[in-house]
């Protein structure tokens, strides 16, 4: 078994903007092969952002999708990317699915099994479930690839690991609220206990309308132990190594955020982003003097700057 590189992408990605978004997973994909990764992960749906919505209703936006993805496979030559992208199927369905890239072609797709339809998410209304694992064999390791609600249940995991999976990779789109780093940790080591498989989660960034994706990508070892971390709220590259005998090694763990800090910092993300991806030139605040009303006001300074409030 030889040593693997994974580099994580954590990307910030904009609803329906195919040609920023493909830039973006290139630029990564570049900078990665510098570092000398041999697998790039990007987040769920990276190639068109997420949640498209009613973008996925339309069958010609689904084939821009696959184009996109064929012209980003074309220039994958000395590693493996991994894109998330919507797919309409040969069964004429559409999936909430990953491409495997390689040698300038996709080679692989895995397909979400499980499908949240609570909260803020309906992905019901859009996307059919698949009920098959998807392995990837690397360098004489064995990668099941899944897709965020997967790791939330135990039937994708499960699958994987039958299929010969030795490692979970995880591509999510998974949105902020208050603690929600420490839930996704305890989820996942209780289903690495079951599993004893090592998992690596790479995580979006951004905001997008009510949603805020706070990033927080990491890798955990088969004991559960969290052996790589990343920056909340910020777009970043991350690298996790497997060595020789299949075990993750420790790297750089970035210092979790008081929730006070995140909760700020959530909301200085949804501003600039809600303001920025919608192209407005700044913002308007009336302001009561009050305490509530000069947080809104710092609020929006860190976010967009004090020239454009």
């Amino acid at each position: 078994m030889s040593s693997i590189t994974i580099a994580l992408a954590q990307m910030n990605c904009t609803v329906g903007d195919l040609t920023g978004n493909s830039a973006q997973i290139l630029a990564q994909m570049r900078r990665a092969q510098s570092l000398g990764a041999d697998l790039l992960l990007t987040p769920e749906l990276s190639l068109c952002g997420y949640p498209p919505e009613d973008l996925l209703l339309r069958d010609g936006f689904l084939q821009d999708c696959r184009n996109a993805l064929d012209a980003i496979a074309a220039q994958v030559h000395e590693m493996v990317v991994v894109v998330g992208f919507p797919e309409l199927g040969r069964d004429g369905k559409r999936y909430n699915a990953a491409a495997v890239l390689q040698n300038g072609r996709v080679i692989l797709t895995a397909r979400k099994h499980d499908l949240p339809n609570y909260d803020v998410f309906d992905e019901k209304r859009y996307f059919s479930a698949w009920h098959e694992p998807c392995v990837l064999e690397l360098k004489g390791v064995r990668f099941g690839l899944t897709i965020c609600e997967d790791v939330w249940w135990p039937e994708a995991p499960a699958m994987a690991k039958a299929s010969g999976a030795q490692v979970i990779l995880s591509i999510n789109a998974s949105p902020y609220h208050k603690e929600k780093q420490a839930a996704r940790h305890a989820v996942f080591r209780e289903w690495i206990r079951a599993t004893h498989l090592p998992m690596v989660y790479v995580n979006m960034v951004g905001g997008q309308d009510e949603l805020v994706f706070d990033g927080g990508s990491f890798a955990m070892n088969q004991s559960g132990d969290l052996v790589m971390s990343m920056p909340q709220f910020e777009t970043a590259l991350g690298i996790v190594n497997i060595n020789n005998a299949g075990e993750l090694e420790k790297g750089q763990i970035c210092p979790p955020l008081s929730v006070e800090a995140q909760a700020y910092q959530a909301l200085v993300l949804g501003v600039r982003d809600y303001v920025t991806k919608n192209r407005f030139p700044g913002v308007i605040i009336g302001l009561s003097g009050g305490v509530d009303s000069a947080l809104v006001l710092a609020i929006a300074v860190d976010a967009l700057g004090a020239d454009k409030v």
